[in-house]
């Protein structure tokens, strides 16, 4: 495995995935190795109770062989012949082989149960080395004849590394499942301060801290996490009140501006104050809106989409423009009803500014509710559909500037959007125009 397929398997898996690993990798080296290491040492050892079989069959049949006459001997040797053991006998046949140096245990464990068979020479061999293995051999009769013998059936020998392997490895297993649940407890706060950092932001946490504990670096880490979490929030609520206080300060003179323009007796400037005011109101209020000033976090409520749509399609009837609606009579999801008909407001008084015609539709789809705005203006340059929705951006090319405001029309939408975990997409239609289109999911938003 290279450098680079490693380090993409180390970064995949997570810590206690890693973790995980590296104990298996041990126990599995240090079990495995250590079994097969055992198994060559005693590959060649019989089980007690064939060798004990094997021994008392030899020692049997040598006694009686050295009891009978040479000439009766082959009879006898079938008659000693088992379905176990097969013994013969001739005058003419060569002795066996001296003890191979591998068959050293096997030898060990025979004339450990009789060992009157060391001193009559017993020589071992093995005609088939393996997991089946015929044993076969022979011993010194006392007229210096061989007496012959081989196991008719395959002794076992113990080369069961499979077995073995899996006795050993449970122990193993048990102790790999021990320590990753340890692992797995020691590693839970980590788990805790990921999500509560996940958190951060959603409006959810304000006061809620992680609890430190677990191992003291954990415990410090999670210490300095709770206190740039409280120092976060002490920003955002100081800007936040900031703002509302500027927005109040700034609101009150504009006012006193709008009621001083009505006494103009000049028609021509006071038409130009009035829309000097309207401009500076548009921008405090998109600026706040945009930062947050004006509300605190808006709780979910049941709230009829489809008529929320209608009655934007009757208030652009109202100021003598076109307008249209296409979807369902009634939809009921759970919003947050100021934030998501500003957002879908901004987008109706984006279409009615860079069109004639404004169309909203909404369809209910698997899993989602699909909301499209379109209208049939010029559209935007399909270069900076995605550069629109920053804050502060206004495309001098594509539209005009004769708009009020900051920029933060479509900054607000997508804001307002995913604060309900939908998504905002623009797009040029083919006939011309633009295609704003929100996706809800309906399963993603939960009013408790």
């Amino acid at each position: 495995m290279n450098a680079g397929v490693f380090r993409r398997l180390h970064g995949s898996a997570g810590l206690i995935g890693q973790i995980f690993a590296i104990l298996l990798l041990a126990m599995v080296l240090e079990f495995g190795v250590s079994t097969l290491l055992y198994e060559r040492a005693s590959q060649f050892s019989v089980r007690d109770d064939e060798a004990r079989r094997l021994a008392e069959h030899v020692l049997i049949a040598r006694k009686l062989a050295n009891e009978t006459p040479p000439a009766a001997r082959p009879a006898l040797a079938r008659d000693l012949t088992t379905s176990r053991y097969a013994i013969r006998w001739s005058p003419t046949l060569p002795p066996p082989p001296p003890v191979p140096a591998d068959l050293d245990a096997m030898y060990h464990q025979i004339v450990g149960w009789e060992p009157d068979l060391a001193r009559a020479g017993l020589r071992l061999s093995l005609s088939s080395p393996g997991r089946g293995a015929v044993t076969a051999g022979g011993v010194l009769l006392s007229d210096g004849s061989w007496l012959h013998f081989r196991t008719r059936q395959a002794i076992h020998v113990p080369d069961q590394i499979i077995e073995r392997v899996a006795l050993a490895m449970v122990p193993a297993a048990v102790l790999i499942l021990m320590g990753g649940l340890l692992v797995r407890r020691t590693l839970l706060p980590l788990r805790r301060l990921a999500l509560a950092a996940d958190r951060v932001g959603s409006g959810s946490d304000r006061d809620e801290a992680v609890p430190e504990i677990g191992p003291s670096e954990v415990r410090r880490v999670t210490g300095a996490f709770n206190r740039m979490h409280a120092r976060i929030y002490r920003l955002i609520a100081d800007r936040t009140q900031a703002l509302a206080a500027v927005g109040h300060d700034l609101r009150t003179p504009l006012a006193r501006l709008r009621l001083r323009a009505d006494r103009i007796a000049d028609a021509g400037i006071r038409t130009s104050i009035e829309a000097d005011v309207a401009e500076m109101n548009a921008m405090v209020a998109s600026l706040l809106a945009y930062l947050g000033g004006e509300d605190a976090v808006e709780p979910l409520a049941m709230t009829d989409l489809a008529v929320l749509c209608a009655t934007l399609c009757d208030d652009i009837a109202d100021r003598g423009r076109e307008g249209s609606y296409d979807g369902p009579a009634h939809l009921e999801m759970p919003l947050r009803r100021i934030t998501i008909k500003r957002a879908i407001g901004n987008l109706v008084e984006n279409a009615l500014h860079y069109g004639d015609r404004v169309f909203l539709s909404l369809a209910q789809e698997p899993g989602q509710i699909v909301l499209r705005v379109e209208d049939d203006g010029p559209g935007i340059p399909d270069g900076s559909l995605l550069r629109v929705l920053d804050p502060f951006v206004r495309l001098d090319t594509a539209r005009g500037r004769d708009t009020i405001g900051l920029g933060l029309g479509l900054a607000i939408v997508a804001k307002g959007v995913a604060d309900h975990a939908g998504v905002l997409t623009l797009t040029n239609r083919p006939q011309g125009g633009l295609r704003a289109q929100i996706v809800l999911p309906t399963d993603a938003i939960d009013p408790a």
